[in-house]
């Protein structure tokens, strides 16, 4: 106020022309003047009344333009604005109290205008924000007909990456919105739209049927395309509604996932049950090379080279296995990417129902220069219960119980967890004999043992070279962050396996193994597994199989081999890199999709197939094509 009225007794009398008084004319000018410069400078001044000083400059250094106050002129004030009292003569003190009154009323009906204009001016922006998001899907709804089909979604912006079965995922998606439409529209009784929605959902699905590319759709479907486009632009309208349709698409995402899960466990179930099987062209194969061998008088039963079988000084392979055909591409990938196949030793052990037909196949079929001799596991007389425990476990009455009882699970669910456990490889001692290698080839220093699921692709001499630093066991580890580690193989609430192992522990992977039988000896690593084996009798440490038996025998006692000698996962993993696969020199076909099956991957099975005579009389008497 200081401001003011020291600019009140020093030169207002200039502004009416007439001394020291002021003229109501005078007065009207000064309000023109003052109104429009209160409300710009009442824009940027706090609401509080403390603010005097402040206002009073702004005052003094504004112009003293009229023209235009549109709103802030005189007309625009409310009624009773001015103060009753004021009279055309004023004294200097009423002068500064009109002043006074004047600014405070003018403050206050500024910070009315400033109170309420902003709010407006804001939900009419969000309005309008709401109506273009709302509209957006509508028009790209309406403009179907020229988009590119694959880039319509009625929910979100499509990728903009070409893709050739773009059409089937828009139709997808329509399918999709209309559902969730044709819920709300019946919520709301819309029944004209309702019956739309309906036959335009029909129509699509009709369309779409089971074709999983755009090359499958019929030529009607960009049509049907357009239809459904304009009838779900018109459901947008009359019944979108943001919380409905999330509650939808939820509902119907959880129903999704359980169906998933659900087909996920039959899957599970299914593909455990095909690996369990042997195709019937492997089953005649074998089936017809047994009757021609035992039709062959004894003289022609026998293998060259049989004085190789006991040479330490060659390489010596361990195969075990009642499946010919995977047999013998195991024998022949190896022998054909051998540098030099004479010295290569193969030792076959089959049991006696694929006794005959393993012993056939390698007459006929010989692996060139290599050596190669089949076995009976059967007629090893020393393996027998009383010195084996798993084999004493498997006829037990408690193991035949849980292998053939009679209340089989009623659920896939449950038929699944267990079907795993029950294939019966487990059931076979040619699954358990790899603990007993120096029983079953005592005068061998060294013998790399191979399944029968994988394929040779270079030459193996090279391991016998690797220094196992007085390991027993090289392997391939196959252990990540957080998988394949012993926690995964071995129940750790158990205070057997508890106090005696690392859970964290790197696991790693049978199906090429090099043992080293004279470090086996001196640590008695067979005496090592029947302790253990002895102790699970119940199936407390683990679950049936040799891995986990492995991993406890050989726990401390496995030398980590490069991962370029051994890559596995090509029976189950669709991901495997090319290059890790062309640069390894055994590739494993471990998991249920095995080469010889129906359920194997196509893109892996040509490394199975290459080595595979499919013209041979035999496999085509059986019916053995490449599919």
């Amino acid at each position: 106020m200081e401001l003011r009225r020291r600019s009140t007794s020093s030169g207002w009398d200039g502004i009416g022309g007439v001394g020291s008084r002021l003229r109501p004319s005078a007065v009207l000018v000064l309000w023109l003047v003052l109104a429009p410069v209160s409300f710009c400078a009442g824009r940027g001044m706090r609401d509080s009344d403390d603010n005097e000083g402040l206002a009073a400059e702004r005052i003094l250094a504004s112009t003293s333009n009229t023209s235009d106050l549109g709103p802030y002129g005189l007309d625009g004030l409310p009624e009773g604005y001015w103060p009753a009292d004021v009279a055309p003569e004023l004294s200097e003190d009423d002068q500064s109290r009109f002043f006074d009154l004047l600014e405070t009323r003018t403050r206050r009906h500024l910070r009315e205008l400033k109170a309420n204009k902003p709010s407006t001016e804001s939900l009419q922006q969000d309005d309008d924000t709401i109506v273009k998001l709302e509209n957006a899907p509508i028009k790209r709804s309406k403009s179907v007909d020229s988009a590119v089909l694959g880039k319509y979604s009625i929910w979100r912006k499509e990728n903009e990456n070409d893709n050739i079965d773009s059409t089937i995922r828009l139709m997808r998606d329509q399918i999709i919105a209309a559902r969730v439409f044709l819920d709300i529209a019946n919520m709301k009784n819309k029944v004209d739209l309702l019956q739309e929605l309906l036959t335009r959902l029909k129509e699509s699905q009709r369309a779409l049927g089971d074709a999983s590319a755009d090359a499958d759709l019929p030529h009607s479907a960009s049509e049907k395309i357009r239809a459904m486009g304009q009838v779900l632009s018109k459901a947008k309208e009359q019944l979108y509604d943001c919380k409905l349709v999330s509650q939808k698409l939820r509902a119907m995402l959880q129903s999704a996932d359980v169906q998933v899960r659900s087909f996920k466990k039959q899957s599970t179930f299914l593909s455990q049950l095909a690996a369990k099987t042997i195709p019937n062209g492997i089953h005649c194969l074998s089936m017809r090379l047994t009757i021609d061998y035992y039709l062959l008088p004894p003289e022609k039963r026998k293998f060259p080279r049989s004085e190789n079988l006991e040479n330490p000084k060659l390489y010596h392979y361990a195969l075990f296995s009642d499946n010919v055909l995977a047999a013998s591409v195991v024998v022949n990938s190896a022998v054909m990417n051998a540098k030099d196949p004479s010295k290569h030793v193969f030792h076959l052990v089959s049991d006696k129902l694929n006794f005959g037909a393993m012993n056939m196949w390698f007459l006929l079929n010989p692996p060139g220069e290599a050596t190669i001799h089949v076995e009976n596991v059967d007629e090893f007389k020393w393996l027998n219960s009383s010195y084996c425990p798993v084999l004493r476990q498997l006829e037990s009455a408690s193991m035949k119980e849980y292998y053939f009882k009679a209340d089989h699970p009623n659920t896939l669910a449950a038929g699944s967890s267990n079907l795993k456990y029950r294939n019966p490889k487990y059931l076979s001692m040619l699954n358990h004999l790899r603990f007993y290698l120096p029983e079953v080839y005592p005068k061998l220093d060294k013998i790399l043992f191979l399944d029968d699921d994988i394929v040779v692709k270079k030459d193996l001499t090279g391991l016998w070279e690797v220094d196992l630093h007085g390991k027993v066991n090289g392997a391939v580890e196959t252990c990540g962050e957080s998988f394949h580690r012993f926690d995964k193989y071995l129940n750790f609430s158990n205070p057997h396996i508890s106090k005696n192992f690392d859970p964290n522990a790197c696991g790693w992977a049978y199906g090429m193994n090099m043992f080293d039988l004279k470090e086996w000896k001196r640590k008695d690593i067979t005496g090592i597994y029947h302790k253990w084996q002895n102790m699970n009798e119940d199936r407390a440490l683990w679950k049936l199989g040799t891995l986990p038996p492995g991993l406890i025998t050989f726990y401390n006692l496995t030398h980590p081999l490069n991962k370029s000698w051994h890559v596995l996962g090509l029976g189950y993993s669709p991901s495997i890199d090319k290059a890790e696969i062309e640069n390894a020199a055994v590739v494993h076909y471990n998991g249920n999709m095995k080469p010889w099956l129906e359920i194997a991957m196509t893109k892996y099975r040509s490394y199975w197939t290459k080595y595979i005579k499919y013209d041979h009389p035999y496999l085509q008497t059986c019916n053995l094509v490449i599919e």
